[in-house]
């Protein structure tokens, strides 16, 4: 029934404005469509839906996965020029310069504003 139909992440955040910027200015997704407390940002062939909630940030696991092949260098630089902080979990292997090595796997974690998981890898 699903199989055939597109799909969307949603991420809850507590300030609209201010996750704007974190995913328009920070990360450079494209706004597609501003409804005041929903945001919709195209993010290559899919779509990332914003939207304020009183619960945002209480997600402990990832929100958004983005597979970067081999831009993974790059947009760390980005992100770090952009002050953004990569995160460092203990039991997931080898750890160099922000990124987690898993055989011939690059795992990298960073968190939103509102502290929603966002994940980038390159397989």
């Amino acid at each position: 029934m699903l199989k055939d139909k597109s799909s969307a992440a949603i991420v809850a955040v507590a300030d609209i404005g201010r996750a704007r910027q974190f995913y328009g200015d920070t990360l450079g997704l494209d706004l597609e469509d501003d409804m005041g407390e929903v945001l919709t940002f195209r993010t290559g062939a899919t779509r990332l839906i914003v939207y304020r909630s009183d619960v945002a940030g209480t997600n402990k696991a990832n929100a958004v996965v983005w597979d970067v092949g081999g831009d993974l260098d790059a947009i760390m630089a980005d992100l770090r020029a952009k002050n953004v902080r990569f995160e460092r979990y203990q039991d997931l292997g080898r750890y160099e310069d922000g990124i987690h090595h898993a055989g011939d796997m690059k795992l990298v974690w960073f968190k939103d504003p509102d502290g929603n998981i966002l994940h980038i890898n390159s397989m």
